[in-house]
């Protein structure tokens, strides 16, 4: 099996190629990145602007599947709406035309922003959606592309929405979300952090480690892919047991966790409804099994430290 991967370089881009690379039914690994990408044995290593479309001619040849990751977020999409559009809309179809009427199969890394701040408890994969940013609104649109390709048969291809995935070392701390990776960071380094949520706010998490076995999984599946979104599985932790559970995993931190509630982050990451994913567990896709799993995938991308 020959695997393509966009955005390689990214924070799951580079825990995919780490599984992939372990992986003995990937063949031949090529890995895609707007930037220079670290030493990987065995991969072809391709550094350039998915605008261009020679690049793209170049990176598809010969592909079996193609995980796409590459993708302008949240809030650089909102400064930059024309370069975002380019590369969240203009390069997933121009990718989509190149490869309608063969036998390439297409992973496309969607994202929960496409259902926006206003959710159903419990949240399916029939929740309707409803972004507010540019970034969700583009995800939407390449999912409907995408199902509508699939279900005329003219291409092998599945969108996966992953929740948020911990912990990101250094993350910007612009954006809104970054506390859910810091939290887990400032615990195993000792660090004071107080959260702009409540201890009994809850959100949906993933190790990413999870999510990026979670693509290849379906990457690699043996049978037809569905058509429709599918919502990867996640853990819906408050954030006082993630605190607790942290401090667990971390017996002699000296870090303190408070919390100062603000609406805005409590209205967009701290009063998450439950989460159904039957998609996901038709395809054998899985959540960590608890929070002692999530975070050890969060803070660990070596399989033996597990």
């Amino acid at each position: 099996m020959r695997l393509l991967i966009t955005g390689a370089g990214g924070f799951l881009g580079a825990e995919i190629t780490r599984q992939a690379q372990a992986d003995a039914r990937i063949t031949a690994l090529r890995l895609v990145d707007s930037a220079p990408l670290p030493g990987s044995p065995g991969a072809e290593c391709l550094v350039g602007d998915l605008r261009d479309e020679t690049l793209r001619t170049r990176m598809l040849d010969g592909a079996d599947v193609v995980i796409h990751l590459a993708a302008m977020l949240g809030g650089a999409a909102e400064a930059n709406p024309v370069a975002a559009r380019e590369i969240n809309v203009d390069v997933p179809m121009a990718m989509i035309e190149a490869l309608r009427g063969g036998p390439t199969r297409l992973v496309f890394a969607s994202s929960i922003a496409v259902l926006g701040p206003d959710l159903p408890d419990p949240v399916t994969d029939a929740a309707p959606v409803a972004p507010v940013m540019l970034y969700g609104a583009h995800k939407a649109m390449i999912e409907t592309a995408l199902g509508c390709e699939a279900r005329n048969g003219r291409l092998d291809a599945v969108s996966l929405r992953p929740s948020g995935i911990v912990a990101r070392d250094g993350l910007d701390g612009a954006l809104k979300s970054a506390f859910l990776s810091r939290l887990f960071w400032a615990v195993a380094r000792g660090q004071d952090i107080t959260l702009p949520v409540a201890p009994g706010g809850r959100t949906w998490l993933a190790s990413v480690r999870n999510v990026a076995a979670n693509f290849l999984a379906a990457a690699l599946h043996p049978g037809p892919l569905p058509a429709d979104p599918v919502t990867l599985p996640a853990l819906a932790p408050t954030f006082g047991a993630l605190a607790e559970a942290l401090r667990r995993h971390v017996p002699g931190s000296a870090s303190r966790v408070t919390f100062a509630p603000e609406p805005e982050a409590m209205r967009l990451f701290g009063q998450f409804p439950g989460l159904e994913t039957a998609r996901a567990a038709a395809l054998g896709l899985k959540a960590d099994t608890d929070l002692a799993a999530l975070i050890t995938g969060a803070l660990s991308s070596d399989p033996e430290e597990t």
